[in-house]
């Protein structure tokens, strides 16, 4: 994969999944119990075999830089790297103003490194992927565009760009969140949406974005412009690749397709709760096709007290536990707990996501709840059992998943 170049976008704000975007960008939220989002789309690419990858950064992206530089270092000597790259200004006084803008203000990197072809993936999705075999299809179809894009129910289409295709799996049309998705042929009831996972042949990647940029009535996307723009003009050859035949070392058949957009606080929580099933939806314990990140020195996770009689025993079940906790005394069900959580006694845990350093209190009860980074619950407060007091101190999404912002400080 010496010939290909990678630039992943995370630059996203991720407006919809605050307050857990208000100080760091989306795809450096933490996710599963010790990663961050952007973990995901790189150990993809490491474990496809791609070594040369940019990171284009832009909004309260410190965290994010942080993770990268001290937990993804490939072997510099043979030119392999992972190089965070922050928004420049290169072009001009001005941030990104889209998708296909970030890329114009990278030009500089494509031209650096003359790629035969240039992936372009977001970094805020939750999935595998084995992205080898979408470079194979794209080459063997001698495609100028291929993108990654996903079947979906027709009455779901209308929550994602819609991709009309051929029998020959052509791209022919393309619609941004149609009121009436055009379906697959020979498929009634589905239609493809969009991965916004695209592999480029250079030339025709560095063509539309120059055009677009030019384009004062452009928004700068690749959805809206790029991609439209390509299938509409005809002389550029526009595929699909479909995501459901990509096949992982070691997946079983409930995972395959597995695709998470994480962006609304509802889709995180549910994201998080597929995990922790005895057979879950989304396997993090694939030894072939390990997800990486950056590895703090804490100590293992620790349980105590057993002492039935008075109901103070330490226990999770059905849960995902980090290193660093311990849970005293207290009961935890179908819930994520990150790094350094102390839960204490006779306190309750249901449902949930605990972020890094958070503590309970005793008797504390939490439900159906996210609680950011450094949060001290005390003793006796009660989360996700009233609706009315809980939409009075924290934000609460469309159903009901209360979160608790980062270092929250509760009335004593």
């Amino acid at each position: 994969m010496n010939d290909v170049l990678v630039m992943i976008l995370a630059g996203g704000e991720g407006k919809r999944l605050r307050p857990l975007t208000l100080d760091r960008a989306k795809p450096a939220v933490p996710f599963g119990g010790r990663y961050r989002i952007i973990d995901f789309v790189l150990s993809n690419f490491v474990n496809s075999g791609f070594y040369k990858i940019k990171v284009l950064t832009q909004y309260k992206s410190d965290s994010l830089l942080n993770h990268i530089s001290r937990g993804w270092h490939l072997a510099q000597f043979i030119d392999h790297y992972i190089d965070p790259v922050p928004a420049q200004q290169r072009r001009g006084p001005q941030w990104f103003q889209g998708s296909a803008d970030a890329i114009f203000q990278n030009l500089n990197l494509i031209y650096d490194e003359e790629p035969r072809d240039v992936c372009v993936f977001g970094g805020d999705n939750i999935y595998k992927m084995d992205v080898g075999q979408m470079l194979a299809t794209h080459r063997e179809r001698d495609a100028d565009l291929s993108v990654a894009a996903i079947p979906v129910p027709l009455e779901q289409g209308s929550a994602f760009g819609i991709l009309e295709i051929d029998d020959e799996q052509r791209i022919v049309g393309f619609a941004e969140k149609p009121t009436h998705p055009k379906p697959i042929p020979n498929r009634p009831g589905w239609c493809l949406a969009s991965m916004g996972n695209y592999i480029f042949k250079t030339p025709g990647l560095v063509e539309e974005i120059i055009r677009d940029a030019h384009d004062n009535e452009s928004a700068h996307d690749f959805g809206k412009n790029i991609i439209t723009n390509m299938v509409r003009s005809g002389h550029q050859a526009c595929f699909v690749y479909d995501f459901s035949t990509n096949d992982i070392p070691g997946q079983s058949e409930r995972e395959r397709s597995y695709w998470r957009d994480v962006g609304t606080i509802d889709s995180y929580w549910e994201a998080s709760m597929d995990l922790i099933s005895a057979e879950p939806q989304f396997d993090l314990y694939n030894r072939r096709w390990p997800i990486r990140t950056h590895y703090q020195h804490y100590p293992p996770a620790k349980f105590v007290h057993d002492d039935p009689a008075t109901n103070r025993v330490g226990q999770a079940i059905n849960s995902s536990v980090a290193e660093g906790c311990i849970v005293s005394g207290g009961t935890i069900r179908n819930s994520v707990l990150f790094q350094r959580v102390r839960v204490n006694s006779y306190s309750s845990i249901e449902d949930s996501v605990l972020f890094e350093q958070v503590e309970v209190g005793r008797r504390a009860r939490i439900r159906k709840a996210i609680i950011e980074k450094d949060v001290v619950i005390p003793p006796d407060t009660v989360i996700g059992y009233d609706e009315e007091l809980d939409r009075a101190r924290f934000p609460v999404s469309d159903k009901g998943v209360v979160v608790v912002p980062k270092g929250y400080e509760f009335e004593q």
